[in-house]
This record gives structure tokens, sequence and C-alpha cells, in this order.
């Protein structure tokens, strides 16, 4: 599938661009592919469907969310992330503009296949409808996060003229849910639960969707039953190893359940240079950790590491902890890809240092999952998949579920100890089921520190309604030594988090399109 994405993508567009022009011109077009000639065969269709994928997700998207959230930081102060983060953005942000129309793209797209494929003469049927099922997965996927993000939304579902996209109005947030919950079924009854080509939606996928969408909607029924079919499908197990979770070596592993493909030379990602440490051929750290996530790893012993019994050491905070804490980013004393010791105190004299450069990091901290050294020597052509919705995430959406509903049995406690007791992590085991406050407490610590910058965290933090408690504030980076002995803790000068709980659990609807648009209405005090 990676292979014909570029030529899907191409093919498609050509196609429906003509379709939108054939009112306007009686021949048909010789510079481009008409939708006359095409809709013929079942390799266009596929070539459409392919094209639908290629609205998932970029590098800098990917990474923002949990960027922007109460655990990362954009480390590029005018970045226009930045402005997010200080409460700053309006309806003319371009991060906002950007993600509302890409993710309407990927619909327009959708729409486009699902109205028209039937014009195919098809020899495989079945491989239509599976095609079905993938493409309105994915229009599910770019709905649920809209909804998520700014509220009520126009839903589209067929192709629709310029003048009537003038005149939409914006549907209630809940028939959006409940749009996204059929299609979501209806997906999961036609596709397989593998596919021949390796990145193709699944059975698996859908179901694991629909979990996610139903938890943000908080309609936890649905969540349990959708993650509780996923888990009886017995396609999925947890990979033994997460240090190399997201190498080249585990890519398409036991754990992945939907991810976007890349490869080299051919339809690449540019994830070394956006997101390594500076020091490795000036890369950009885009997006640092915070101090908030790097102490919210436990030591290996199970205990917060402000447990006075915890056995942590300031000196050497770094140790003894959740291993997951070393596999998921650079900290002080790491080996980075170019073999180098990664040393980011101020005044160290590498150029990690956060006193370096406005570009080296700004808390003492990098991300290291998808920093693969395979990268290092063509920082900008990666070829390492973004893994969108992985089997731990499923197992931690069904525990939140049920501990929601009050529903508390061993299969929750289940659940979290398959995630603990991954191998090369084995993390202390929960013994008991305590309170839905404790249990709740747990479940989202688990999410925090196993799904660390996979971007879900911005969502996880405005769906539980916390956001205004744990955003806002100063940004805090490493603890370290300085040359005397004395312990200091970086803090980012003239930089304030913020979040009005008035305002910002939706996303301003884009001036832009308001501008073009008066019928969709503003979302409150914006």
């Amino acid at each position: 599938m990676k292979n014909l994405i570029n030529i899907g993508l191409f093919f498609f567009i050509t196609a429906v661009t003509s379709s939108c022009s054939k009112n306007l011109l009686e021949t048909i077009p010789n510079d481009r592919i008409s939708s006359e000639i095409f809709w013929k065969t079942d390799h266009d269709a596929q070539l459409a469907a392919n094209a639908v994928y290629t609205f998932l997700d970029d590098v800098p998207t990917y990474f923002s969310w949990d960027g922007m959230s109460d655990i990362g930081h954009t480390n590029i102060p005018f970045n226009v992330y930045a402005i997010i983060e200080l409460g700053q953005h309006d309806a003319l942000n371009q991060v906002i503009f950007d993600f509302w129309t890409n993710s309407y793209a990927g619909i327009r797209s959708a729409n486009t296949f699902v109205q028209n494929v039937d014009r195919v003469e098809t020899v495989n049927p079945q491989g239509i409808a599976i095609l079905k099922g993938e493409v309105s997965v994915l229009r599910a996927y770019y709905y649920m996060r809209l909804a998520a993000l700014y509220g009520d939304i126009p839903l589209v579902t067929t192709e629709i003229t310029l003048e009537e996209s003038r005149n939409l109005t914006r549907t209630p947030v809940a028939e959006v849910w409940d749009f996204v919950s059929a299609q979501l079924d209806e997906a999961a009854q036609v596709l397989p639960t593998t596919q021949d080509e390796t990145g193709r939606i699944t059975k698996g996928a859908a179901l694991a969707l629909k979990a996610r969408a139903m938890l943000w909607a908080g309609r936890y029924a649905d969540a349990a039953t959708a993650a509780k079919q996923v888990i009886d499908l017995g396609v999925y197990s947890i990979y033994p190893s997460y240090e190399k979770l997201f190498t080249y070596e585990a890519e398409n592993n036991s754990e992945v359940i939907f991810d976007k493909q890349f490869v080299k030379d051919v339809y690449r990602n540019n994830i070394f240079g956006y997101m390594a440490p500076y020091s490795q051929k000036s890369s950009n750290s885009h997006f640092v950790p915070l101090k908030k996530l790097v102490d919210a790893y436990q030591m290996k012993n199970g205990k917060e590491i402000s447990d006075p019994s915890s056995g942590f050491d300031r000196k050497n905070p770094y140790e003894n902890r959740d291993p997951r804490l070393r596999y998921s980013m650079y900290v002080l004393g790491d080996v980075l890809p170019d073999g180098q010791v990664y040393d980011p105190r101020p005044g160290s004299n590498t150029s990690d240092a956060v006193d370096f450069t406005y570009l080296s990091t700004s808390t003492g901290f990098n991300l290291k999952k998808y920093i693969n050294k395979d990268d290092f020597v063509q920082p900008g052509n990666g070829g390492v998949n973004l893994i969108l919705v992985r089997y731990p995430e499923v197992l931690l959406t069904y525990a939140e579920a049920k501990i929601e509903m009050d529903e508390m049995d061993q299969s929750v406690v289940d659940a979290i100890n398959a995630i603990r007791e991954r191998p090369d992590v084995d993390m202390p085991l929960l013994i008991s089921i305590g309170s839905q406050s404790e249990m709740r407490a747990i479940v989202r610590h688990e999410r925090m520190v196993e799904l660390a910058f996979e971007g879900l965290r911005y969502f996880d933090i405005r769906r539980w309604k916390i956001a205004e408690s744990v955003i806002p504030g100063k940004i805090y980076g490493m603890t370290y030594e300085d040359d005397n002995g004395n312990l200091k803790t970086i803090d980012i000068q003239s930089f304030d988090k913020s979040f009005e709980a008035n305002r910002d659990y939706l996303w301003p609807i884009p001036q832009k399109e308001r501008e073009l648009n008066p019928n969709l209405t503003k979302n409150p005090n914006w």
C-alpha cells in the first residue's frame, strides 16, 4: 500500500477535479484523468481508497497533541503551536484552520469514493466491499477528532457543490457520534481480521476506533463492548519489548492495530529531523517532554517518587524507575544515535545544553520514541510508521470504561496488568480492586506513561475536564546538579501555559470558514 499512496492520490485528485468541472466543459480534458474514464476498474477503486489514507496525521500534527498538553511543550517559542499553549490563539490560528481543512479534505475524498465506487464494473465484489469498509473507517476517524475538538460540526456524507457548502450548518455533536458509531459498526461487519496488504484497515481497527470514539463521547457501555470485541478477536497481543516498539525492527508487530505507513525514498517522513535532539545533525526538538511526565513514572518497586519510602534519589533521578521512562525519552547520560552521551545540563558545552540555542531542548528532555539510529544519515528521509492505535490503548479503554460504569471486576485488573507485565517493563502488578476513584487514578496514570507522545494526552485531559487544572502554569524541566553540588530545576522563563475552562474545551470555528459560510455559528466565548 505504501507504494500506491502517492500514485493513488494523484489519480484520485485529478479525477475529482475533473468531476467538479464537468458542468462547465463538455469535452473530456486531456491533461488529467477525468471521472468519465475513471471509476471503471477494481484498480481505480483501490487507488481512490488509497488516496483517503493520505489525510492521516502528518508528523507535526501527531506530536503536537502531547506537545500542547500538560506533559509536553512546544520547544520553539514562536511556533504556531506555542500560541495555543499560551492561550493566545483565536479563530485565525493556522493550526486550527489547517486541522479543519485537512480533516474535511479527507472527508470529501471519502465521500467521493462512497458516491462513485459502485460505478466500477467489478470482478471482485468482496474486494470492493472491503474497500468501502476501509474508507468508512477513515471518514469516521476524521469526524471523531473534529467532534472532539470543535463540538457541533457540519456532517457531510455525500459530494456537495460549492454553493451547497456555503449553506451548511453545524450538526449537534451527539448526532456526529451516532454517525461515527454506526459507520464503524458497519465497517467491522465487512472488514477482515487481517489484510493481505500490510497497513490496510482491518476489523480490529474499526472496533478499536469505535472503542476510542465512544470513550471520548462518554458512552462507556459502548466503549467497553467495542474494546472487548477487539480483545476477543484473539489477533493482538502485547509485544515483548517496549524499548523496540517504535523502531524499524518492530514495525507491524503484534500490538499495532492501525498505523500510517511510510517507506524511505518513496513516502517518507521527517520524524528524526523534527523531533530528535539538536545535536543529531541539527534536528529541531519541536516538542519536548516536561518534568511532570518524567516525575509520573514510578519507581521500579511501584511506588511514586514522592513516597519517602520509594528509594528515589534526587541526585540520580532516573535510576530504578519504570523502564518506560528511559525507553520513551532521552535523559542525562543516555547514548545518542551518533554514539555521543546526551548531556543537556546548562553550561555542559554540548549542543544539547538547554542554553546552547533556542533549537536545543528547553526542558533537558528529548523524545526517544521513533528516533531511530537508522535515520541519522538522512534525518528527513524516514520510513518508520506512525502508530495510531495499539493494543494497550484498547486494554486501557476497556478498563476505564468499566471503571466509569462502576463495574469493576478482575477483567479490569487483568487488562491493566497485561500492560505492566510486558517482559522489558515488568512493573509490580495490581493485586486487588480499589475504590472507583482509586481505580480511575490508576488507569489515568497508566495512560499517561504507556501512551506518552502518541497523540492522545491532549484529548484525554479535555474529555476528563481537568485541563484547566493541569495545563496552566510555569513550565519545568530537568533537575540537575550544578558545579557546586546544588540541585537546580530548569524553569522556563516568560512562558506560562494557559487554559480557560469557559472557552478552551472547544476550539473556535476557523474565521476563514465563517467568512465563506456565515451559517457556521461561533463556539462559546470565541
